[in-house]
């Protein structure tokens, strides 16, 4: 082991003790350890224990941990910590400026334990109730997490959105057919690894100085700015089939292969992809569309589907009366100015402590604002409605009276996560068949690069939804994109309308129907098969019809 190496393992000891509340004495031996060890330059593994020993600032019991280093490449001290503490606990302390005090707040307070759970908080607000944070810290601490996990390597889609367009740009206007961004960024999936370019060898080498010249030098390898780049070069007479293979799945590649006769290495001397489509005389279909093809069923184009422009109102807001950053008077003029026709205010139940959940008596407060500020606005409506925590035996918060009262309900699972298949399936599908319940929110639950969410039935579940006329969410925030699109397809089939919703906690939120567009497109999904595509008219008369 190196020296900085065995310094970092007395730094992660000093912060799991502090964690666990042991004796602050010994937790400051191990963080003066760490500031000692960092600044030898002879090799500790060279000296022997005595010359460890007569280094200032060590005593006995850590030259005896040294020792275990160096001899097993580990200290069972800290392994017994590690051992205590869930792997995403342990990531956190490692995340810069992010101390175990604070760490320690959120583990034990807020039970979360994974950076990706924690991220999500910070996007929901949650943090700023506790003390020893504030909206500054939560904002300070958003930052680094999004940079902690961008340095892993996987990102979400949107993470790395405008990296990727920088980088088209620059394609764009120096590169021309000699290099194009293949694989998981082309195709726009959830999760990306990296950005992957393909270029020319000849071109190879100038793409390469334009990433490095663009690159954070605090992270590892080759990255624009913080993103991950794969270079895969080629020489010019394959690019047009290497980019084709690269951004298509294989059964994708054998139906063109079979159905028309394509034998890839017969197009040595096309530009690129859009050629060899050209060649066959069919359309041109753009990667994201490729990988569920087949779902096509109505033949459609692809400017037949559904695009931003399409979203007239927004669905599953969040205001200050519960956990959002924005008063709910505020949250509705930013959607007004967006050109938004209307909103859909669904503050967490009262179940959903962690949220500031709203009481019977500041719901009631709620609908007073909100009848006085539909007094006041003019070509736009905001709708009563409630985020209703599904209970662990699938009822929803509240009385039935109160229930009553609002425009809509979305029904979603926040909390006992833990659940197999069969007990988070039965949950979801009592919450469905519950008279009040108009929408199912992201019905897994899960966090993309942290939550796998519980597992269901998927076929179930929608069947439920299509019998007792649910629409079912695709959450918009890039942690969420739930319902997954794979199962969009089978919803739609089922006549079922999804929902295309922000799930926002501040006005900038509202924005967040992009992302969600873009995996619905992924689908097949036009503008009619979308709940928040309707016009004011066309989503009061569907409230009237309940269920």
């Amino acid at each position: 082991m190196e020296n900085i190496d065995i310094a970092k393992s007395f730094n992660l000891l000093g912060k799991l003790m502090e964690l666990h509340g042991e004796n602050p004495f010994k937790v400051r031996s191990y963080y003066n350890a760490y500031n000692v060890l960092r600044k030898q330059e002879r090799p500790l593994t060279d000296m022997s224990e005595d010359e460890i020993g007569a280094i200032p600032g060590l005593g006995t019991a850590i030259v005896g941990k040294i020792g275990e280093l160096n001899s097993k490449g580990e200290m069972d001290t800290l392994e017994r910590y590690k051992s205590m503490t869930p792997p995403g606990v342990i990531d956190m302390i490692q995340v810069r400026g992010f101390g175990p005090k604070k760490v320690s707040a959120i583990w034990n307070q807020l039970e979360i334990d994974t950076i990706g759970e924690l991220l999500q908080a910070c996007e929901e607000n949650r943090l700023v109730a506790l003390k020893g944070f504030g909206l500054k810290t939560q904002d300070d601490l958003k930052k680094k997490l999004q940079y902690y996990q961008s340095s892993k390597g996987f990102v979400h889609f949107a993470t790395a959105e405008n990296e990727i367009e920088e980088i088209q740009s620059e394609i764009d206007e120096n590169f021309s057919q000699d290099a194009a961004i293949v694989g998981d960024a082309a195709k726009q999936n959830q999760i990306i690894e990296g950005i992957q370019i393909l270029v020319t060898e000849d071109r190879l080498e100038e793409l390469e100085k334009f990433i490095l010249d663009n690159s954070d030098s605090t992270v590892s390898g080759l990255n624009y700015k913080t993103i991950p780049v794969h270079l895969i070069d080629c020489a010019a007479s394959d690019f047009a089939a290497e980019q084709l293979s690269l951004n298509s799945d294989e059964d994708y590649v054998a139906y063109l292969e079979e159905e028309f006769d394509l034998a890839l290495e017969e197009f040595p001397d096309e530009l690129n992809e859009e050629a060899i489509f050209e060649a066959l005389d069919i359309p041109y279909l753009s990667p994201p569309q490729r990988e569920l093809w087949n779902e096509n069923k109505q033949n459609l184009s692809e400017n037949e589907l559904i695009q931003v422009s399409d979203i007239k109102g927004l669905v599953h807001c969040h205001s200050t009366y519960s956990d959002g950053l924005h008063s709910l008077a505020d949250m509705a003029k930013y959607a007004k100015s967006q050109g938004m026709d209307y909103m859909l205010i669904t503050d967490h139940s009262q179940s959903a402590f962690y949220a500031d959940g709203l009481k019977p008596d500041r719901v009631l407060e709620q609908w007073k604002e909100i009848d006085e500020l539909n007094a006041k606005m003019y070509d736009f409506h905001i709708f009563k409605g409630i985020e209703s925590d599904i209970l662990s035996d699938g009822s929803l918060d509240y009385e039935q009276e109160m229930l009553d009262g609002f425009d809509v309900i979305i029904a979603s699972i926040h909390s006992n996560l833990n659940m197999d298949e069969e007990k988070a399936t039965k949950r979801l599908i009592a919450a469905i068949e519950h008279p009040s319940t108009r929408i199912l929110g992201h019905p897994t639950g899960r966090l993309l690069l942290s939550r796998a969410g519980y597992p269901i039935d998927h076929g179930s579940v929608i069947d439920a939804c299509a019998e007792h006329n649910v629409v079912i969410e695709l959450n918009a925030h890039p942690s969420r994109l739930d319902l997954d699109y794979h199962w969009i397809c089978y919803a739609l089939e089922k006549g079922i309308k999804i929902s295309i919703n922000p799930d926002a906690h501040s006005k900038e939120a509202l924005h967040l129907v992009k992302h969600g567009v873009r995996v619905a497109r992924k689908a097949w999904v036009r503008a009619e098969d979308n709940l928040s595509s309707c016009t004011l008219e066309e989503f009061k008369q569907w409230i009237a019809k309940k269920k």
